[in-house]
């Protein structure tokens, strides 16, 4: 495809976007990008304050009043409650939900729910507030869900029986490249059965290369390293990434863009995927499991105890 920017982006009024991490990063400028196009912006953010900041950002060249939800996605119950605010404030009506958020190679951790820190916010909670959303999603002709995954997966394995590492040795890394595995799996996985169901939506993945966000330094500040450590790391990390804007531009493709097809995964067409345009990404063979696909979908449904859908 040609070089796609934010300026092949078509009119967003009339549509309704929810991202999630929506006060930093890819989330921040995703919302930015499309709320300036005239989408209604929900932001779902874990942090009030930050938030608030955000949607001050987003709101100086919005079209239509960007709103906040309050999301955290390592606990289940706020995700139940966040899916049932946008389905009250959106009157049952989504057009795109963008499953951003995301944390990064943190020490060893648990949500509220006892699972794997990563897992359990990275994918776990974005499936339960995917399927949670559907009623919304089902009332859009050709809705949406885009979910980030990672060049990470590709060192990723899923053991179905111990998402949470309680048999196998954890690593930060590890962890990480599995739950970005099980995005691409879960992504896949809607597609089909979606399909399957008849149903009017799109299921696409997509990854942002090596984008210089807060990702990366918020994994090191949360193993409690040096301040000095950290400042040394920000100039590396802007070296050897590409901008938070540019990395964004897969997402953004994968939300709005009439070519962007179902089934699909999109990512910067550079070098090892790490920088440039979107175009298509590649996959491992594991990510295109149907089997694990199948048995993670199962899986998920009785971690989460949210019905799937479509079943």
């Amino acid at each position: 495809m040609a070089r796609w920017t934010t300026t092949d982006i078509p009119e967003q009024t009339g549509r309704t976007v929810l991202v999630t991490g929506a006060n930093s990063g890819l989330g921040l400028q995703s919302a930015q990008v499309l709320a300036a196009r005239g989408a209604r912006v929900l932001m779902a953010c874990r942090n009030a304050e930050k938030g608030r900041e955000a949607q001050r950002l987003v709101a100086a060249h919005a079209i239509a009043e960007p709103e906040l939800v309050e999301l955290d996605l390592a606990d289940l119950g706020s995700v139940q409650r966040a899916a049932e605010d946008i389905r009250k404030r959106t009157g049952d009506e989504l057009d795109v939900l963008m499953n951003n958020a995301g944390v990064m190679a943190p020490p060893r951790g648990s949500t509220e729910d006892g699972f794997e820190l990563q897992i359990g916010t990275n994918h776990l909670a974005h499936a339960a507030l995917t399927w949670q959303l559907m009623p919304a999603l089902r009332a859009r002709p050709g809705a949406r869900v885009v979910t980030l995954s990672s060049i990470a997966h590709r060192g990723g394995s899923l053991d179905i029986d111990d998402l949470n590492f309680q048999r196998r040795r954890y690593s930060p890394s590890r962890g990480y490249s599995q739950s970005k595995l099980a995005n691409l799996l879960f992504a896949f996985e809607l597609d089909r059965r979606a399909r399957r169901a008849g149903l009017d939506l799109r299921s696409i993945a997509a990854h942002p290369g090596m984008s210089g966000s807060e990702l990366a330094l918020n994994s090191l500040r949360a193993r409690s390293l040096p301040d000095a450590l950290t400042s040394i790391a920000r100039p590396f990390n802007d070296l050897i990434t590409q901008s938070v804007a540019q990395g964004a531009l897969p997402q953004l493709f994968a939300a709005t863009d009439p070519a962007a097809t179902s089934g699909s995964y999109y990512g910067p067409d550079g070098f090892a995927e790490i920088r440039g345009y979107p175009t298509r990404a590649k996959t491992t063979s594991t990510a295109q499991d149907t089997r694990l696909a199948e048995r993670l979908w199962t899986a998920t449904e009785q971690l989460t105890g949210v019905d799937a859908d479509p079943r």
